[in-house]
């Protein structure tokens, strides 16, 4: 598998474990403030590492890590990502899936092969036509709508995660999406979406680097409003 990163460390990306994060190259999406830009676009600028020194480095921290993060970009992108799932779990590490969910047929694959302990889906927009004028691409939506449901069937533990954006996000936008997630969901109430953060450095499209962040208090009015819907929405990153 092609990977572009790691972080050796992490107690942030997988709740409420130990982790190392692994970074794979490219993405089938544009999102302007991604912050991963040299992944999506330029990642022959970064070291890559190989298979056999991430398995040795992995070796080294079994009594160290609990789990690996596969991240990107966008990891079901790689085709043999089962194959390296299959080993990270074979050495006894959880394993947690960060993903756009525009592959649900590869998600549904992974989970039916017990490959995958988390999964973190990130919605991006409202999931109607709003949602590719956001990822720059069309009929995007269909695919994460699909890649909700799948995590739903599964019964794997999961959350959803959308970065919130001045000029692409207002308080309405969060809204609708929490309705529309709320019709998808059976119990909303026990769903953990977290609102996050966003952050204008390194962005794919260099202008959204001049946006200021909502506050905290503008994201707080924001969060009051969507916990009408989904009474397990968050914070993160404030």
């Amino acid at each position: 598998m092609n990977i572009f990163g790691l972080e050796k460390t992490s107690l942030l990306d997988f709740p409420g474990k130990v982790a190392c994060t692994v970074f794979v190259p490219g993405c089938d999406f544009r999102c302007p403030y991604c912050y991963n830009s040299d992944l999506v676009l330029n990642s022959s600028r970064l070291p890559r590492i190989t298979e056999k020194e991430l398995f040795s480095f992995l070796e080294k921290r079994r009594d160290i890590l609990d789990g690996v993060v596969i991240c990107g970009g966008e990891p079901t992108l790689q085709k043999d990502l089962g194959i390296f799932l299959e080993r990270v779990k074979g050495m006894g590490f959880l394993t947690k899936l960060d993903t756009n969910g525009s592959h649900p047929d590869v998600l549904a694959s992974l989970l039916e092969a017990t490959l995958l302990d988390f999964v973190s889906l990130d919605v991006k927009a409202p999931l109607d036509g709003r949602y590719c004028k956001v990822v720059k691409v069309g009929s995007s939506e269909k695919a994460v709508r699909r890649s909700i449901k799948v995590l739903v069937q599964s019964g794997i533990d999961f959350e959803l995660r959308t970065t919130v954006v001045p000029t692409l996000h207002a308080k309405k936008d969060l809204v609708d999406l929490a309705i529309q997630i709320s019709a998808i969901i059976p119990q909303p109430s026990s769903l953990r979406w977290c609102l996050q953060q966003f952050r204008p450095e390194s962005c794919l499209d260099s202008s959204f680097e001049e946006i200021t962040p909502y506050s905290r208090t503008e994201l707080e009015g924001i969060l009051k409003a969507v916990k009408n819907y989904m009474p397990g929405a968050e914070l993160r990153g404030v």
